[in-house]
């Protein structure tokens, strides 16, 4: 048996496999964002530990025989989170999480004082590790001066489990510390964080044992003190376990942000926009990646503002036969891929007294495919051609949504036969890597297809002009809500 647990940004999951990957048991529990101010988004850590007391709890309930039999852990989590320790493993303050934002001013002393676009392979990002340590240097110095170990959200979880402050390269390379090509610590770009090699975990692959769970709470769960994997950042967790591990058909995940993911054989960067280029949980690979920071986040907060759940949001959608009069932006937590931009704002524009409910909800499913045909284009033009890709996460259970998606793309969705592929199940497959050593595709084996879903050439030609509109009102809509406009 091996247990995959997947911190994510509005909850924690559980899941537990057997030897053929069949799933035996999956656990669920929520946890919160807090927004303080605005352009903010924390968590306490204190929370996950709970949320995963919990989910490991029910499973020990609900499956005591698979779970006594358990052979390794792994771990994924939300990517990028600054989480700031003393030298007693004490937590100074909230999480700063990867959909924050106010850090953007750090972003260009970063870019000027060391070369992290070429020894990271990332633009400088407020979303990423290190400018959020800098904004903490210049706004809390004395929590600053305090933190003795900077932790990212699953490696806290790993603290919790096994005692020992560890990182694995998928998660470490979204820092901005880490050198992407030679998977270790750069101690130049630490140093312009004003941090050290000390204050840094140990770094593994994510196939490869990081500890052995504690002996306290193998006693209480009554399991073996298996070992623990390193584990991925939860984009590369799903990759392993949709067996994204070589060049060809990536994956797209519709979660709260959304992804498009593609491995790549050997580092190579490309900046120019604001493609992630970063280590694959594996040894010897790489992966590139264009992220939006608002995917299915975006009919979350239509939902919020309407009283409507996100499904009956869905359900008005219905048969997509033309795009909605409505054009949205999605960009309600600034953007990534290509936009480099966290003070971007979302917009409906477009709108007029005849405007319904369904309208915006189908909006802003297209708003959000149209941020995902950036990513694609963004990806080509690095040289990393996709043509087809996995469609994962909450949003990829809407037909409608996927119809619009592969019509606004091009790209030709893969949707795998019913299962979980999502990031639990590719930390349970860096488990079972890292119980046996076998890295290769019986482990990593990509799953079964059930449908496909390609791209209606009338809905695309109808799409290509909406695509168009979306492209210039970006940048009429940044100037005219710029400080000072």
């Amino acid at each position: 048996m091996y247990l995959g647990l997947d911190l994510g940004t509005s909850g924690i999951k559980a899941m537990l496999v057997d030897e053929t990957f069949a799933t035996v048991g999956v656990a669920h529990a929520a946890l919160t964002v807090s927004r303080p101010h605005p352009g903010w988004s924390e968590q306490a850590p204190a929370d996950w530990i709970a949320g995963a007391e919990a989910v490991i709890g029910a499973l020990l309930r609900e499956h005591p025989e698979a779970m006594a039999r358990l052979q390794a852990i792994g771990l994924s989590g939300h990517m990028h989170g600054a989480t700031l320790l003393d030298g007693a493993d004490r937590v100074l303050r909230p999480c700063i999480l990867w959909n924050d934002g106010r850090s953007g001013p750090q972003c260009a002393e970063l870019t000027a004082w060391a070369d992290f676009h070429g020894i990271a392979g990332n633009l400088v990002m407020a979303g990423f590790t290190a400018p959020k340590l800098l904004w903490v240097a210049q706004n809390e110095p004395a929590i600053f001066e305090r933190t003795a170990k900077v932790l990212l959200p699953k490696d806290y979880l790993r603290l919790w489990l096994t005692g020992e402050h560890v990182a694995e390269m998928s998660d470490a390379a979204g820092t901005l510390w880490l050198d992407v090509g030679k998977r270790d610590w750069s101690d130049t770009l630490l140093a312009a964080t004003g941090l050290t090699r000390a204050q840094m975990p140990r770094l593994v692959e994510g196939s490869d044992v990081s500890g052995h769970l504690r002996a306290e709470l193998a006693e209480r769960w009554g399991i073996p003190r298996v070992p623990v994997a390193g584990g991925g950042g939860d984009n590369a967790a799903t990759a392993c376990g949709m067996g994204v591990m070589t060049p060809g058909t990536g994956f797209l995940s519709l979660g709260t942000s959304g992804v498009l993911f593609a491995a790549t054989e050997a580092y190579a960067p490309n900046t120019a926009d604001a493609v992630h280029t970063f280590c694959h949980a594996v040894p010897d690979t790489w992966h590139q990646m264009g992220v939006i920071l608002s995917a299915t986040d975006s009919m979350t907060w239509l939902s919020e503002i309407t009283g409507k759940t996100v499904p009956e949001l869905a359900a008005l959608v219905g048969e997509v036969t033309a795009p909605s009069p409505v054009l949205f932006l999605p960009y309600l937590s600034g953007e990534r891929t290509p936009l480099n931009d966290p003070d971007a704002t979302g917009a409906f524009l477009g709108l007029r007294r005849a405007t319904g409910l369904a309208d915006l909800a189908q909006a802003a499913m297209e708003g959000v495919a149209m941020a995902f045909a950036d990513c694609v284009h963004a990806l080509r033009k690095a040289g990393t051609p996709i043509e087809a890709a996995y469609a994962v996460g909450g949003g990829a259970r809407s037909p409608a949504w996927l119809r619009i998606m592969a019509s606004v793309t091009g790209l030709t969705l893969l949707e795998p036969e019913d299962g979980d592929f999502g990031a639990a199940f590719g930390a349970a497959k860096l488990a079972a890597a890292c119980a046996t050593g076998d890295t290769s595709e019986r482990v990593f084996a990509k799953p079964a297809v059930r449908a496909e879903v390609v791209p209606d050439p009338q809905l695309a030609a109808a799409y290509a002009k909406k695509y168009e509109a979306y492209h210039a009102a970006y940048p009429r809509l940044r100037d005219l809500t710029a400080p000072g406009a």
